[in-house]
């Protein structure tokens, strides 16, 4: 959608349309936002024997057929796609019609979609260094991940953000983040430990999900919540990490580059439960560069308040964290992903 966004501030009459997969995020979030989306019937191949497979073929070749006729219908000019499962047939067909097509690649090892795609497209934008091990060299550019503009540089945000979360300055605060949908191993380590934060008296910022925010509400009944902002959705995230001294974070693309750009020390906890095990993949680019630390998915419950709060306490370690993940952040990817996408168009 911030592709979108900037493709539409540069050129205002262009039309777009969105092809998504029926059953994902995206057929709820791009209406939302005041796109037209068209939806395929496929989703993902389970790398294991399962009965979903045997009908993966015909959902390959049916969304092929989809994907064939909203091209013949809508007329693009260009294909864009960002490695969801509609990438691959819609990109599949623009690139038999001739159509100019880009990709996006989030992470730092690519999905099995951009993989195959990457022989039929004109440009292929990433977000990582290096990605000429899985892509041909002349079609890489290195754009970052387009990110929400307010996330960029949220230091001048500070005091503001911990009045808006009634927080108390003089206390260190730490930023617990799981996705709108939350993550079962960081939501049960911080609280199997909860009782270390307010003993370092350290401040929590905890976003839950919505899956867990019962749950979680439930069981801090009988806790004491000054130092505590127990919450199911962060619509604030600017301000979220505005206020935090530290950051617990899964490591998917789009929070790495989030963190990337508001220069903040985090620890990275990746799913176990992506493709490729894509996750730690993207941590590890920034652990090598010393720009954030991991603690496994396996270990959390056993090790992440301990080094969450470690962190906290080591100002030193903070200030050289954030100093090489802000490094590595580009605030113009959308706009550099557009312009890559009018050269090949034109």
């Amino acid at each position: 959608m911030a592709i979108a966004d900037q493709i539409r501030h540069r050129e205002p009459e262009s039309e777009i349309l969105f092809v998504g997969a029926n059953g994902r995020m995206e057929m709820e979030k791009v209406p939302q936002h005041g796109y037209k989306i068209i939806g395929l019937n496929i989703s993902g191949l389970q790398r294991k024997l399962t009965l979903k497979n045997l009908s993966f073929p015909f959902k390959v070749i049916d969304s092929l057929n989809k994907a064939s006729k909203i091209l013949k219908d809508f007329k693009p000019i260009a294909a864009i796609g960002v490695g969801g499962y509609a990438s691959g047939p819609l990109l599949f067909s623009a690139s038999r019609k001739n159509i100019p097509c880009l990709i996006q690649e989030q992470n730092s090892f690519p999905g099995i979609t951009n993989k195959l795609l990457a022989s039929r497209v004109q440009k292929i934008c990433v977000a990582h260094d290096q990605m000429n091990r899985y892509f041909p060299a002349d079609k890489i550019v290195w754009t970052g991940n387009p990110v929400r503009k307010d996330i960029i540089d949220v230091a001048p945000k500070r005091d503001e953000a911990l009045k808006f979360f009634k927080l108390d300055p003089a206390k260190k605060v730490v930023l617990a983040i799981g996705g709108s949908l939350g993550a079962r191993t960081i939501n049960d380590s911080v609280y199997q430990k909860l009782e270390k934060f307010g003993k370092s008296n350290v401040q929590l910022i905890w976003q839950t999900g919505k899956f867990y925010y019962g749950e979680y509400k439930t069981k801090l009944e009988n806790y004491d919540l000054a130092d505590i902002r127990l919450l199911e959705f962060l619509k604030e995230m600017d301000l979220a990490y505005a206020a935090a001294d530290v950051v617990i974070s899964r490591a998917g693309a789009l929070s790495v580059s989030e963190l990337c750009l508001a220069k903040k020390p985090v620890i990275f906890v990746p799913s176990p439960n992506v493709a490729e095990d894509h996750q730690t993949k993207n941590a590890m680019a920034l652990v090598e560069k010393n720009a954030a630390l991991m603690v496994k998915d396996t270990e959390a419950r056993e090790n992440l308040v301990s080094a969450t709060l470690d962190l906290v306490q080591n100002e030193t370690k903070q200030q050289e964290l954030a100093g090489n993940i802000g490094m590595l952040g580009k605030p113009d990817a959308a706009q550099k992903i557009v312009e890559e996408l009018f050269k090949i168009i034109t």
